[in-house]
């Protein structure tokens, strides 16, 4: 063989290895090109469902918040109610006649003595509970009870109703207290109602 044909056969091997390599470089490529497209597709699928399951969460979000506004502001029209029937009662209780609020706290006093032997405190500017209508109260006090009520000589700013006090135990019935003591059971339903 001349050296002309041994070079042409040495390119001919070279370019067939080359082709050979060239032939399996595209081929690698290939497979990598489809893995790679193959795990686009996946990650796309994923980015969907999360995408559709954040928006779902950020839509429920949304709904139960919106709820939450609605039974605020349901709860904040109900203790406005409140506060006017409050206002309302407190008046009225304020511009009883003498007779209907003597026999208001005429219930009030024999329901709330426990001993029959309490001080009776009574408001600062108290004039419709004296000794006549401690006395009256004795004299209703049934046998369990002792009727030794006495009015005290002590006063303070209660506005309506009365104290019973006992040693060092008070019982405060005073309409304000009373009051009071009724707003917050309403407020407590109310309450149950806002998280129910």
């Amino acid at each position: 063989m001349e050296a002309e044909q041994v070079i042409e056969k040495i390119l001919a091997d070279a370019r067939a290895e080359a082709e050979k390599i060239k032939k399996q470089a595209d081929e690698k490529e290939a497979a990598e090109q489809a893995k790679f497209n193959e795990q686009l597709d996946e990650h796309k699928k994923q980015t969907n469902a999360l995408a559709k399951k954040l928006g779902s969460e950020k839509k429920l979000h949304l709904l139960a918040a919106a709820r939450m506004d609605i039974a605020k502001e349901h709860l904040a029209e109900k203790s406005r109610i409140l506060d006017e029937v409050f206002d309302q009662a407190r008046r009225q209780l304020q511009n009883l006649s003498d007779d209907q609020y003597k026999t208001l706290c005429t219930n009030l006093m024999l329901e709330a003595v426990e001993t029959g032997d309490e001080e009776v405190i009574i408001d600062t500017n108290e004039k419709r509970i004296d000794e006549k209508f401690i006395r009256q109260i004795n004299q209703k006090l049934g046998p369990e009870r002792r009727g030794n009520l006495k009015l005290s000589d002590q006063r303070q700013t209660i506005g309506a109703g009365f104290i019973l006090k006992r040693g060092k135990i008070k019982n405060n019935v005073s309409l304000n207290v009373l009051l009071a003591q009724t707003r917050k059971e309403l407020e407590i339903d109310l309450a149950k109602d806002l998280f129910s």
